[in-house]
Order: C-alpha cells, then structure tokens, then sequence
C-alpha cells in the first residue's frame, strides 16, 4: 500500500475538526443535565487547555509579550464570545437551528471586511448577503410573529456567535504576521475568560443559575470536550495551511452535516421545512463565497 497523501491528510484533519464541532453539543448538554451550565463548562474546558498550551510554550521558551499587539486582545475578545454564543446556543436550543444561525457567518463576514479590512464588497458579496438575509428571514418568522426575530435566548446566541466567527476570521487574516502560537493562545484565553466573565454577569442578573455543587462526574467530559478541542485545532492548523483557502471551507461545512444528523439522531433538534429552506439558503450563500466567482486559489 502507497503512503497517504498530504492532500488526503490535510482533507481528512479538516472533517476531524469539523466533526469535533458538529458533535461538542452532545457533552454539553450531558454536563448541563450534571448541574453545569455550558458556560461554566466552557471556561473549564478552555482554561483547562489554556494552561496546558501556556506550560508548554513558558517551558520550551516560546511564551511571547503581547505588549504592542492590541489584535491580539481583539482576538481575544472575539473568539471568546463565540465560543459564549455557540456552546451556550447548542446546549439550551435546537441544535440545527442554532447551527444554520451561526453559519450566516459569511454573510456577516462582507460587513466585517468592509468594516475591519477596508474591503468593499462586490456584487456578488452582496448577492451572498442577500440570499443569506432572506434564509435568515424564513428560519426566524413564525406564523405567530408579525416580523421575523429571534425566538429564544439561543436565536439570539447563534446570531452573535456567527457575528463574533466572523470577526474572528477578520482578525486572523489581519494578525497574520504574529506568531502563530500568540494567535492560538489568544483564541483558547478567549474561551476561558469571556465564558468565565459571562457565566458571573449571567449570576449577578439570575440569568445563569447557581447550579449543582462540583463534582468529579465531570471530569471525564471536561477532559473529552478540551483534549478533542485543541486536537482540532490542531488538525485544522495541519490541514488549512496545505489546502486552498476555498477547499478549507468548502470541507469544513461538513459541520453542518455532523450536527444535524448527530441531533436528529438523539432527537436533540427536528428538521422543520421553515428550517430546511431557510437553511438552504443560508449554506447556498456560504457555498457562493467559496466556489462562486472571484473567490481565489491560495
């Protein structure tokens, strides 16, 4: 037998993080049915990796200043709330739902270049945008409600999550002359802090509940949810540095077959035709932004 490719190698680590997100839902949940809140969990799970990383780069002399480096704070920022939109939506909400919400990511993104990048956008940007307002439109609008708005705090949490996603990919591009470690660290920090600042305020204003007293039990998912976290990053770093820009996105919307047919499965989300055709235009316009023209080799 030949020796894998590194084609195949980067596709395959690629779908690994994809999976990874597409299922995290799963332990989430499971911790919140313990007494923990996602968001209690998610500052675990990312503290737990955070300090991990940091030893590691303190031990082997790579821990870097970031005096002079405010997009990295930014970045840090950013990726936090994410991590506090998505892992809070897909615990307390339809996981299909909150996964197409948080996929208007590219529609998000023509805004933020133009905004944080100086990048106007073309008219197929705005095409994409179009589309993806109007899937948006059709998921959101109930024959209840006489305008189409968020249903539930994760309506709400998704939106911000994909908002926050595409920031987050704004700032890497900007950021990308730093160390590729002081990026990581940022974003795993970011998990850690904003889940930890979030989860108090939720305390303060009886958002967040108290829950139940800690407890080994959680332990073991913890550990699952941070070890299967930073492999993914890993095998995402591995597989997007050797594929095309497009090729990486195109693979990396297999979460959203990951997390609709794991929830649908567990009977953790049902597939509504509102749902199904607003998402479909929804990812319609997350595949024009990869395979639609203009889109570039790299």
């Amino acid at each position: 037998m030949g020796a894998i490719s590194p084609q195949t190698l980067s596709v395959a680590g690629l779908l690994f993080n994809a999976f990874v997100w597409g299922v995290c839902w799963w332990p989430f949940k499971q911790l919140e049915a313990q007494g923990l809140h996602p968001l209690w969990a998610t500052a675990m799970v990312y503290a737990f990796v955070f300090s991990a990383i940091a030893l590691w780069l303190w031990r082997s002399g790579q821990l870097l200043s970031w005096r002079g480096q405010p997009g990295l704070w930014l970045l840090l920022l950013a990726s936090g709330l994410t991590n506090v939109g998505f892992n809070w939506a897909v615990t307390v909400g339809d996981v299909v739902r909150v996964v197409l919400l948080f996929y208007l990511m590219p529609a998000w993104s023509v805004l933020v270049a133009w905004w944080l990048l100086g990048e106007k956008p073309t008219a197929m940007a705005l095409l994409r945008l179009v589309l993806a307002l109007a899937g948006l439109f059709i998921v959101l609008k109930t024959p209840e409600t006489p305008w189409p708005v968020p249903e539930s705090l994760a309506d709400g949490l998704a939106l911000m999550g994909g908002l926050t996603f595409a920031i987050t990919n704004a700032l890497l591009l900007k950021l990308k002359d730093t160390p590729s470690t002081s990026r990581t660290l940022a974003m795993f920090g970011g998990g850690a802090v904003m889940a930890s600042l979030a989860a108090m305020a939720g305390l303060i204003t009886g958002v967040v509940a108290i829950g139940a007293a800690p407890s080994w039990t959680w332990l073991p998912l913890v550990a699952l949810l941070g070890i299967s976290f930073l492999l993914g990053n890993l095998a995402l770093q591995y597989g997007a540095a050797r594929l095309a820009a497009h090729t990486t996105a195109l693979v990396m919307l297999s979460e959203v077959l990951f997390a609709s047919v794991s929830s649908v499965l567990l009977d953790a989300s049902q597939w509504e035709t509102r749902t199904l055709l607003g998402g479909a235009l929804i990812l319609l316009a997350a595949l024009l932004s990869i395979v639609g023209p203009g889109h570039k080799e790299k």
